[in-house]
């Protein structure tokens, strides 16, 4: 019997797995930045577990960009992957592409007790869409219905990249100071581990500072260490995510919860979990009564859009 293969591939990692009785068996994480094609690294996977060309029944791949046509350009990585040509070069019979945030989203379905966080305490209407959203390589934001039992539709889109709010006179200054520099200021432009670099660089030019830390690693590090600019930069790190995230609430009518997920968040977990966000996200005006209720979950599971691809394979094979 064949195997099925499921990927979840972002700016930096790939992860592969095989899909077995509904599960993820064999896990292993590729840098893409090794390998020139997601066929290539895909094969290396497969080598590793002694599964030949032909030996897939099927794939699913979680991509970070839209999906369109034959051809999918990766949003932040080198990689490009064509439907036919990655079908003939792997001899798999059924490829299946779905957006990483898709994917993650369905990986909200498999979440086990210790995998998540309460951040704002809610009851989820399991009748009303669900928001997903993330800080990592990039920003992204998904959504997910409930269509019946055991069954959920994932939609796609790129939240990330709706304008970055500002809720008072201060944001206003760092928006200002980085549109000087880059032009439009996404909210991906700063929701992001580059982004806090440039939301770090943007407070200490507004303050007359001189920059100390170049990479999110390093920021990290500091705030954790107690240094006042960096735990200054973390929480109005937190408190953009806030306002992103309660905007999407707004627009998608997301009584059904939000799932924070992502790379960077889990990093400072604790500094997050004291931070500002719960004030932004309901800090929208005469709607502010809107979000009591809306219950907020920090998810900490490693490898959720994986099992979120999974999730889409099997109701796929299913229907």
């Amino acid at each position: 019997m064949k195997d099925l293969l499921v990927g979840d591939i972002g700016g930096t990692n790939a992860r592969f797995a095989l899909w077995r009785d509904n599960q993820l068996c064999q896990v292993k994480v590729f840098a893409t930045v090794d390998y020139t094609s997601p066929e290539q690294a895909i094969e290396a996977y497969l080598q590793g577990h002694g599964i030949a060309r032909g030996g897939l029944a099927a794939v699913c791949l979680a991509v970070a960009g839209p999906v369109d046509g034959d051809e999918f350009r990766f949003t932040n990585n080198h990689w490009r992957l064509s439907h036919k040509a990655f079908c003939q070069t792997l001899q798999v019979e059924r490829l299946l592409l779905i957006n990483d945030f898709s994917a993650q989203a369905l990986g909200m379905t498999r979440l086990q007790p210790g995998e998540y966080r309460e951040v704002c305490a809610g009851q989820a209407d399991p009748a009303r869409p669900a928001l997903v959203i993330g800080p990592g390589t990039g920003l992204g934001v998904g959504s997910l219905l409930r269509l019946g039992e055991q069954h959920w539709q994932a939609l796609p889109g790129e939240g990330g990249h709706v304008d970055l709010p500002v809720g008072n006179v201060r944001e206003a200054a760092i928006h200002q100071q980085m549109h000087s520099q880059i032009g439009h200021v996404s909210a991906e432009t700063v929701l992001s581990g580059g982004g806090l670099v440039r939301l770090y660089q943007a407070m200490c030019a507004l303050d007359g500072d001189t920059p100390r830390h170049t990479s999110p690693a390093q920021i990290t590090d500091a705030a954790l260490g107690g240094e006042p600019r960096a735990l200054a930069v973390i929480e109005q790190f937190c408190r953009f995510l806030g306002r992103v995230a309660g905007n999407n609430v707004l627009t998608l009518g997301a009584r059904g919860g939000v799932y924070i997920v992502g790379g960077v968040i889990p990093r400072f977990a604790e500094l997050f979990l004291r931070s500002g966000f719960a004030a932004s996200f309901a800090d929208k005006g005469c709607m502010s009564g809107y979000f009591a209720g809306v219950p907020v979950w920090l998810v900490t599971a490693e490898f959720s859009g994986l099992l979120g691809a999974g999730v889409a394979l099997q109701q796929a094979l299913e229907h």
